[in-house]
């Protein structure tokens, strides 16, 4: 069976991913990707005791977030309650990224437990992360990430007991036999928004184990004022922590408990999704709103409000916790390297090993050749001021309370310039774009991101003209949804008619949009993935379906008619569309079967083309494998060609497989026609570089064996590719780099910095070829 993939274009995507695990340098991060603990809620058997004032139930909520429910299997008359709930977190969790939930309603195997939740996912080093070293559940890092992680994903999972004796009335007159299922909706959604451990306990052993620490982890402290967050793993001192004494050590949250930190609930004998990630049941359970966190409900009870405590601890969670006790001196930092800039250097080190025990606080980075020291928090940082042409050396150290580690010296650099820019565009980010020569002008077909807009530059003599060509109107099927994803662009000539063709994503409704320009007008369609169903991938004959299609495409043109090809993000499989006059004519090109010469894997992340005559080439990758964190695990390069419009012409080849010290080809993928034949490229990595990649990889068709190439002085290759005859454009730590083929060498085409999973180009312009990308968010020309 097919499965939807995990990548995402979001943000969160770029290596194999467009999504959110990319290159760490000094402008991008490496985002981690962990499981996220359920929390539960228990019914105590008891009955309650005093009664809560309920909160009334408006209508009319001032809202600081909005959160959109999805229902699997609730009745009608329990949707009431659960949105009560929902809409009180709406005013009192703040985010401008939307929270998506998903709801589900089943017998419970366990009459105790009236309910359980999860975040599902939790993620670590994304900008906007208070601490980049520790893990935040999904909707906390979505708010403080400012945008959408995984868009792909929910960020919260809450499974509601339907055997439970339930009163589902918003008045709070929850009878003494019954439990108020706004009360549980409402604390499940705190764990669900973050209230939540990342520690696991092995109960035969003892041993206890913090290997992806949450926030909340870092406010957890020890009676010696250790934090939870930094206790060895796995290990028996840790699972002794895990059932002994520990408080929320959280300024704001101290202060709302009237001084005093507030008491975790760690019972003696573990108890799997009650254990910390509640407030200790003793203490608050008779402490009316600020009872909602305590592990066990009793028949009765209601709360109908957060609680000033547990709004508190949120508060805690958006800054950085403060530092716990060292452990003995720093480890010497590792993985330290230096890169090659303009008049800079960027110096990448990693953690010591011990950081969390040593709680280091700065790291000392010296230039070697001037003697110059910076100290600062983390890395990667870039070190300007230096001259083109000299060499360079630096050493770095970590610093803690108890003394410094021994420095470790980075490769010798020498600095060099990038090439002249000069700026297109400067309102537009331009992530995504195309080139082509139109009526025998050069076109750029490029993505306006801040307002979701489709634009063409069209270069007459030597000056630029820009229009937008869609985004912006709802007139003549045009639409006002953001377009700004992926683009592909072609032309074709039919008597004395040049046509222009550009597909598109549509990113709101994740559609496949297609744009024919005839030299007077504009015509706009949809190809793909507005029908109201998925059509699944065994059923024929192919037909238009409802799957997400906005990820990758590349059309082609041919006696035969203009063809698209594109990724159905929805099943993992790639898709073709044929123009039969004013209708599509759709196929599965890839990625539904093992047999004639095709795979199941999942397919067509990056996809380009190129047609020489009558025969189309095209060149994409294939996932066979992910890891828990949705890292790339094994991938293929796939090659397709045809000389006509049947799906049963299609010639398959895999070009590159993982072997030989390589895990992964793919990443990326693009190919150019030449005299000397289709030129092909993509990124390969291996078991050290692992999740990213580590060399660049090329070919020449009909040659059978490819060539690999490092640049390691400029850093990590990855998306944006682009190749010529002669040169291999890649990003180099979310900047722009060129590979000389014959010289094997590289150079820094830009030092300002583009953005992970981004397209670029070569475009020749009065005979002179440039680089053409989104740099420093403007369309720009680069030229050496």
């Amino acid at each position: 069976m097919r499965l939807k993939s995990f990548f995402t274009t979001v943000g969160l995507i770029a290596t194999f991913l467009a999504s959110p695990i990319s290159t760490n340098s000094a402008n991008s991060l490496q985002i981690k990707v962990a499981p996220a603990n359920w929390g539960y809620i228990y019914a105590s058997g008891n009955a309650a005791a005093i009664q809560s004032t309920p909160r009334p139930i408006s209508a009319n909520l001032e809202k600081k977030s909005n959160f959109v429910i999805n229902f699997n299997s609730v009745p009608e008359n329990v949707k009431i309650p659960i949105q009560a709930a929902v809409d009180v977190w709406s005013e009192n969790f703040a985010s401008t990224v939307p929270i998506n939930i998903n709801v589900n309603w089943g017998r419970s195997t366990s009459y105790s437990v009236l309910a359980s939740a999860s975040a599902k996912r939790n993620f670590a080093n994304f900008t906007g992360a208070p601490d980049k070293t520790l893990y935040y559940p999904s909707a906390l890092a979505n708010a403080l990430a400012g945008k959408d992680l995984d868009p792909n994903a929910a960020e919260m999972e809450i499974t509601i007991s339907s055997n439970a004796p339930w009163y589902y009335g918003v008045d709070g007159n929850c009878p003494a036999k019954s439990y108020d299922l706004v009360s549980v909706i409402l604390h499940e959604m705190a764990h669900g928004l973050g209230f939540i451990s990342g520690t696991y306990y092995d109960e035969f052993s003892g041993f206890g184990r913090v290997d992806q620490p949450t926030p909340f982890d870092a406010y957890a402290q020890l009676p010696d004022g250790r934090r939870l967050a930094d206790m060895p793993s796995p290990s028996l001192e840790t699972g002794k922590a895990m059932t002994t004494n520990l408080v929320w050590s959280g300024e704001i949250a101290t202060k709302a408990n009237n001084g005093v930190k507030p008491k975790l609930y760690t019972p003696t004998v573990y108890e799997a999704g009650s254990s910390i990630a509640h407030l200790d049941e003793a203490t608050f359970s008779k402490s009316g709103t600020n009872a909602v966190m305590t592990p066990n409900l009793d028949s009765g009870e209601i709360f109908h409000l957060p609680g000033s405590l547990l709004l508190a601890i949120f508060e805690d969670m958006r800054i950085k916790p403060p530092a716990g006790v060292a452990a003995g001196t720093p480890q010497p930092p590792q993985n330290v390297k230096a890169l090659v800039g303009d008049k800079s250097a960027i110096i990448q080190f990693d953690p010591p090993v011990n950081f969390r025990e040593a709680q280091v606080s700065n790291y000392e980075v010296k230039n070697i050749q001037s003697g110059e020291v910076l100290n600062v928090k983390e890395g990667p940082i870039t070190i300007t001021g230096l001259k083109n042409g000299s060499r360079y050396t630096f050493s770095v150290s970590a610093t803690n309370s108890l003394g410094t580690s021994n420095t470790v010296n980075t490769n010798a650099v020498m600095p060099e310039a990038s090439w002249k820019s000069t700026v297109i565009d400067s309102a537009a980010d331009a992530k995504y774009l195309a080139t082509a020569t139109y009526a025998g002008k050069p076109v750029i077909a490029y993505s306006d991101s801040k307002n979701g807009d489709l634009k063409l530059a069209t270069l007459t003599g030597s000056k630029w003209s820009i229009k937008t060509i869609d985004g912006n109107s709802s007139t003549l099927n045009k639409t006002t949804n953001d377009v700004s994803g992926y683009i592909s662009i072609c032309t074709s000539v039919s008597g004395k008619n040049n046509y222009l063709h550009i597909f598109y994503a549509d990113l709101k409704d994740k559609d496949l949009r297609y744009a024919l320009y005839d030299g007077k007008n504009w015509y706009y369609e949809i190809v793909d993935g507005d029908a109201p169903t998925i059509q699944d991938y065994k059923v024929f004959p192919r037909i238009r379906g409802g799957s997400d299609v906005s990820v990758s495409s590349a059309c082609a043109v041919t006696a035969s008619g203009v063809q698209v090809f594109y990724r159905d993000e929805s099943q993992g499989i790639l898709l073709g569309a044929v123009k039969n006059g004013n209708e599509w004519r759709y196929e599965i090109v890839d990625g539904d079967k093992d047999t004639e010469d095709r795979t199941t894997g999942d397919v067509a992340f990056h996809l380009k083309s190129v047609t020489v005559g009558k025969k189309i080439h095209l060149l994409f990758d294939s996932v066979r494998g992910f890891d828990l964190e949705r890292n790339v695990t094994r991938g293929e390069i796939r090659y397709a060609s045809r000389s006509s419009a049947f799906v049963e012409d299609w010639v398959y080849k895999t070009l590159d497989t993982p072997g030989e010290g390589v895990a992964v080809a793919g990443y990326d993928v693009a190919i150019f026609n030449s005299a000397r034949g289709i030129n092909l490229s993509w990124f390969t990595g291996s078991g050290v570089s692992f999740p990213n990649p580590n060399q660049i990889r090329y070919q020449t068709l009909p040659a059978t064996k490819f060539t690999d190439v490092t640049a390691s002085d400029y850093g990590v290759p990855n998306s944006p590719v682009a190749i010529d005859e002669k040169n291999i454009m890649f990003g180099c730590q979310l900047r722009l780099c060129s590979l000389e083929k014959t010289k094997r060498t590289a150079l820094l085409i830009s030092n300002g910095t583009v953005q992970e999973g981004a397209q670029s180009s070569w475009i020749t312009l009065n005979k002179v070829r440039y680089a053409v990308a989104g740099v420093s968010g403007k369309l720009t020309l680069l030229k050496p």
